[in-house]
Order: C-alpha cells, then sequence, then structure tokens
C-alpha cells in the first residue's frame, strides 16, 4: 500500500474545524471480563456521548466472580501515553480510575497539575481483594497527591468511609457531608456517595459539599449482586460534565443512567451481574436477570435516564 502524500492530509485547521464528541482522558486498568476498568469507562462514555482517551496503566487477572490478581505498568509507561494524546487532542475532562501503584497515582498527579484548567473525576473502588501493605500505600498516596487535584470524587459510602473517617466513632453512620468534609480536607470540593442504606430500603445516592448536598437520588434496590457500577457512574459523569452539563445535573443524569443500566443488568458468565451500558439498544427490554448464566433476561428499569446514544 502506498505511503500517503503529505500534501494530501488535512492540515491542523481543517480538523480544528471538525465537529465531534468531547474528548475524556481515562486512567484505568484493562478488564478482560469487561466488568469494570477500562471496558467499562469505554462503552459507558460513549453511551452518553463522550469519546474516550484510555491509558493503560495495569491489567486486572479476574472473572466476573473475583478479582485474583493485579498487574500496574511502570509509571513511565502510563506517563508517556498520557502525555502524548495530552500535546494532541483538546481533553475537557480527566477520570481516574484505579491506576495499579502508588507510583503511577504519583505520575497521574504530577498530569492533573500540568493542566489545571481539566477537571478531575476520580473513583475509589473497594480494594479488599488485594494485600495490606500495597493497599496501605494506595489510600495514602491516593489522599495526599491525589485528592488535591480532583474535583470530584466518586465511592460508595462503606469505601470512602473506611478510607477517609477510619476513627468514626460515634453510633449513628457520617452522612454525605460528613465524607464531603473529610474528602475536602484533602482539597476536594465535590464528592459523590453512593450506596447509603435509606429507612424504607431503598439506595440513596448523593453529591455533596461539607456544607449542602447538591442532588439526592433514590432508586430501589435490586436483589442481584453487581460488580462495575462504581466505573460507569463515574464514567458517565465525566462524558456528561466533558459535553458542557453542569455538575448537579451532570450528576443526576448519570445517576439515573446508572440505574438503567443495572436495571437491565445481564450475566455473563458464573460470576456477578454487570450493568448493560448499552441498555438502550436491547431489541426486547422486557426482561430479568436470571440465576441461571445461561437465561439472562433483566430487570425492569425503575428510573427513566436523561442521557442518550449520540446521535
Amino acid at each position: 500500500m502506498p505511503s500517503p502524500n503529505p500534501d494530501e492530509l488535512p492540515s491542523q485547521a481543517d480538523c480544528a474545524d471538525l465537529s465531534g464528541p468531547s474528548c475524556v482522558l481515562i486512567f484505568n486498568a484493562s478488564d478482560p471480563s469487561g466488568i469494570g476498568g477500562l471496558a467499562a469507562d469505554i462503552t459507558a462514555m460513549a453511551s452518553v456521548g463522550a469519546h474516550a482517551l484510555p491509558v493503560v496503566t495495569g491489567a486486572y487477572a479476574r472473572d466476573t466472580a473475583q478479582i485474583f490478581s493485579h498487574f500496574a505498568l511502570e509509571e513511565e509507561a502510563v506517563d508517556e501515553q498520557a502525555r502524548a494524546v495530552l500535546e494532541d487532542v483538546e481533553v475537557a475532562i480527566i477520570k481516574v480510575g484505579f491506576v495499579g501503584s502508588a507510583e503511577n497515582l504519583g505520575r497521574v498527579a504530577g498530569i492533573a497539575s500540568d493542566y489545571p484548567d481539566i477537571p478531575v473525576v476520580a473513583y475509589m473502588p473497594s480494594l479488599s481483594w488485594w494485600d495490606e501493605d500495597p493497599i496501605e500505600q494506595y489510600l495514602e498516596a491516593f489522599k495526599d497527591l491525589l485528592l488535591p487535584q480532583t474535583t470530584v470524587l466518586v465511592g460508595s459510602h462503606s469505601t470512602l468511609w473506611r478510607w477517609l473517617l477510619p476513627d468514626w466513632s460515634t453510633e449513628n453512620r457520617p452522612s454525605a457531608r460528613d465524607i464531603a468534609q473529610a474528602a475536602h480536607d484533602f482539597g476536594v470540593p465535590y464528592t459523590l456517595v453512593t450506596g447509603m442504606q435509606a429507612a424504607d430500603q431503598s439506595i440513596e445516592n448523593m453529591l455533596a459539599t461539607p456544607y449542602e448536598v447538591l442532588v439526592k437520588e433514590k432508586f430501589t434496590r435490586l436483589e442481584a449482586i453487581f460488580s462495575g457500577a462504581g466505573d460507569t457512574l463515574s464514567a458517565a459523569l465525566a462524558a456528561l460534565l466533558a459535553n458542557g452539563g453542569e455538575l448537579p445535573q451532570a450528576a443526576s443524569e448519570a445517576l439515573c443512567y446508572l440505574d438503567r443500566c443495572l436495571g437491565n443488568g445481564f450475566r455473563p458468565g458464573m460470576g456477578h451481574a454487570i450493568p448493560d451500558r448499552l441498555f438502550w439498544a436491547q431489541a426486547d427490554p422486557d426482561h430479568e436477570i436470571s440465576e441461571n448464566p445461561s437465561d439472562q433476561p433483566p430487570a425492569t428499569p425503575s428510573h427513566e435516564p436523561t442521557p442518550r446514544p449520540r446521535p
């Protein structure tokens, strides 16, 4: 095949005139099960109309039931991937998932510091599958290095509580504002707290600051055990913000999108159910998750989502 003629290639000015979806730079691990990681990020962002720029930080060895191991890339490899694309593409949002090591967190934080005008959505997953020493190193590096660069922190109530308020000693559980205050102490202006148990057994999710709750969304608890919800939510939020949404509206839409993904979830293997991030492409929306992996109808959705696939 002949090489292209440089004179026939579009100029930089021509490329700048091309309209397209907003771009989100993602730092996350490869997940061969498709439950979370880059697979979740890319699919969710495409579903709500953003273009993913995936930086591979490592790889999981896992199936749909559990994580067996994780292999982190060297920090130089992570840094080179990100800076190459940042020098070429206009990035609207940076989304950070699990990056595998304290050293990688340092590189991600350094990149975010070098691009202070780009907001950062950071997700803290449960790390209970990992060993104690790397967990401690990772959490400390995240607090000291990345939280000061983070615009919105996303995580479940139980994960953020154990991490940010380890000495909580009162009888009542910490509120979303309590957790937001703990994150704010490290420089985070907004925290999206998920999975809080409501009095009526439903699930509450709140976008909060230390001073107020900006968004409160309540959803029906589903019977199936899911994995991948956190990456799905944080990716959708990043994409909606990249497309120009105001934070409270984007958070509400991302939560409603996640609720539909879970309501239409499916079980591809013998382990957990996963969100259907492309639920809107299903020919038959009326199905429920089956305990039999060979028979997988999703549950009836409980919320109408605002996000729609980009035309």
